[in-house]
C-alpha cells in the first residue's frame, strides 16, 4: 500500500463516518490506519466527563469536563449527541461538527451504538460502520488480554458488547474484524466509495454545469 497520505478530490461538503463497535473490537487501531492514510479527515473529539487516561491530553483525545460542567452544555443543546456510558457522561460538539462539514472536512466518530444513532437521527447525514468482534471468546480473551481492566468490568464490557451488537441491524455497513489487514481494507473502501456520492460532489458538479450546460 502506498504510505504517502492521499484523499479523494477535495469537495465543497465534508461527510461524517460513524465508526462504533464494542470495547476491544480494534475500532481505535483501525481509525488510526484509516486517518494516517486519508489527510483529509478530521477527527471529532468528544466531551467527556471520565478522567483522562495516562498519556491524553485535553483537547486532544476528549474534552475533559466536570459532570456540573458537562450537565449545563447539555441542557443549553450544545451537544448533537450525549450519553451515559459506563457511569461516564459522553458528548459530541454540534455546532463544530457543523463548521468542519461546511468547510469541506471530513469527520470520523469513534463513538458508541447509542450516540451513533443520535448523531443519525439529529444530524441526517453521514456513513454508519459497524465493526463485530469475530467471536464472544475472541473479544473476552482481547479484553483480558489488555491486562487494564478488572474481571467486573470485563463482564460489564460483555453485557454492553451483546447489547451493541443486537442494536447493530441498522448501521449501513458490517465489518468483522478477524484479520486487521482485511478489516482495514474493507473500512478503507467504504469511504472511498462514500465519497463517490453525488452529494459530496459539489465542486463536480459545479463544473459539469459550466463544461456542459447541465441545469
Amino acid at each position: 500500500m502506498n504510505s504517502t497520505s492521499t484523499h479523494p478530490p477535495q469537495t465543497n461538503v465534508g461527510m461524517m463516518l460513524v465508526i462504533s463497535a464494542p470495547s476491544g473490537t480494534g475500532k481505535s487501531t483501525l481509525i488510526r490506519r484509516l486517518t494516517a492514510e486519508f489527510s483529509a479527515f478530521t477527527f471529532s473529539v468528544s466531551c467527556t466527563t471520565r478522567a483522562p487516561r495516562p498519556g491524553e491530553v485535553d483537547g486532544r483525545e476528549y474534552h475533559f469536563l466536570t459532570r456540573e460542567e458537562f450537565e449545563l452544555r447539555r441542557d443549553e443543546n450544545f451537544f448533537a449527541e450525549w450519553a451515559e456510558v459506563h457511569g461516564n457522561l459522553y458528548g459530541t460538539p454540534r455546532q463544530t461538527t457543523m463548521d468542519l462539514l461546511a468547510n469541506g472536512r471530513d469527520v470520523i466518530f469513534d463513538i458508541d451504538v447509542q450516540g451513533a444513532r443520535q448523531i443519525k437521527n439529529n444530524m441526517g447525514q453521514g456513513c454508519y460502520v459497524f465493526v463485530f468482534p469475530p467471536s464472544r471468546e475472541a473479544l473476552e480473551a482481547r479484553l483480558n488480554g489488555r491486562g487494564t481492566d478488572s474481571e467486573a468490568t470485563i463482564i460489564r464490557r460483555l453485557a454492553a458488547a451483546r447489547d451493541e451488537i443486537a442494536d447493530s441491524r441498522w448501521f449501513d455497513h458490517w465489518i468483522v474484524n478477524d484479520n486487521l489487514n482485511l478489516a482495514y481494507e474493507q473500512l478503507r473502501a467504504i469511504y472511498v466509495a462514500e465519497k463517490t456520492k453525488p452529494a459530496y460532489q459539489e465542486s463536480w458538479q459545479a463544473a459539469l454545469i459550466r463544461q456542459w450546460g447541465i441545469s
